[in-house]
């Protein structure tokens, strides 16, 4: 189904510390070099003493000003992230005291599949827009996925960064082929790869009550990134062709993929699996690393930074996350 909405102006915001790969091999006792060819990544930002609300404000400004609207103007405020700053509230409703706006009494709400966390929101937000609920919402992405990674796997420790960023969506009216809009949406679940991503310990399976020395690892990212692969190979190609199907469009008719930085195996596949060409497929992995959520919209920003997405143009955001999911939209930006 297609919806009349328009991305008006994106924003991010990363932390200042950078992380290069050569640090993680220096701390593991590794051969220089060897973070860097297995993962993809040669430098990622962690985040010090800066919040995950703070970047998120910071992300949500840039993104309002390059709308050409003023906080004032937005009527909703989402934020689709896997880790939330505070179990309660929502991330959303931090975010909205941050930005002065704590009295609006706009409506706040979060949205979480994990790293398909913003297309998600994305989608659920131009339904709504589509029905009138609204007509300006900012959608913010705000991950800090650093504190919870362990030493002990290489392949998390090697991947992921902390960052965030932003859209503003909006009603768009003005018709035509080539008008802003959101043409189609799909996602998909296999609960076959639950296990494959977790933090098992913070929720009601495991109380934080519960954390001790001997739980710890409990309360950290874990992944199996072999298992991930191969559930998402064998699932890919027909979750392309039903999301191709439902935006009424062809490979041929899009300009970019702009794809989750998952890793560098996970992205070598889907550029394989879509055939596509470099000027084709948006991969920023290497300077950017995993940032969860914040990942496709982060890259969507660069992506029309660099000229590499234009008014006009059909684009396809899609990944993968824990659940096992895969999801994508297609847009006309």
């Amino acid at each position: 189904m297609k919806r009349n909405v328009k991305i008006l102006g994106t924003g991010v915001c990363r932390p200042q510390r950078t992380i290069l790969a050569e640090e993680i091999d220096l701390k593991l006792g590794l051969e220089l070099g060897t973070t860097a060819r297995r993962s993809g990544v040669r430098e990622r930002t962690w985040a010090t003493t800066e919040k995950a609300t703070e970047l998120a404000r910071d992300a949500a400004l840039q993104a309002v000003a390059n709308s050409g609207l003023t906080l004032q103007n937005i009527d909703a405020i989402v934020c689709g992230q896997s880790v939330p700053e505070q179990l309660i509230p929502s991330n959303a409703a931090l975010l909205q005291r941050h930005l002065g706006l704590e009295s609006s009494g706009i409506p706040c709400f979060d949205i979480n599949s994990t790293c398909l966390s913003f297309v998600t929101a994305l989608d659920v937000v131009s339904h709504l827009i589509q029905a009138g609920a609204y007509q300006n919402v900012l959608v913010v992405s705000s991950e800090l996925g650093s504190p919870g990674l362990t030493w002990k796997d290489h392949e998390v420790i090697s991947l992921f960064g902390d960052g965030a960023a932003a859209a503003v969506v909006s009603a768009n009216k003005v018709g035509g082929e080539k008008a802003s809009a959101l043409l189609g949406s799909h996602m998909e679940t296999y609960g076959e790869g639950a296990n494959f991503c977790e933090i098992r310990g913070g929720g009601t399976g495991l109380f934080s009550t519960r954390y001790t020395s001997e739980t710890h690892e409990d309360f950290l990212f874990h992944m199996s990134g072999p298992k991930v692969f191969k559930l998402a190979l064998k699932m890919l190609p027909q979750f392309m062709d039903r999301l191709l199907e439902k935006a009424g469009v062809r490979m041929d008719d899009i300009s970019l993929v702009i794809p989750h930085q998952a890793s560098g195996s996970a992205l070598a596949l889907i550029q394989r699996k879509l055939d596509l060409p470099d000027e084709r497929f948006f991969n920023v992995l290497e300077r950017n690393g995993n940032m969860i959520a914040a990942s496709i919209p982060s890259a969507l920003h660069q992506a029309v930074a660099q000229g590499r997405v234009k008014r006009g143009d059909t684009v396809m955001l899609v990944g993968t996350s824990a659940g096992l999911s895969i999801g994508g939209v297609v847009l006309t930006y």
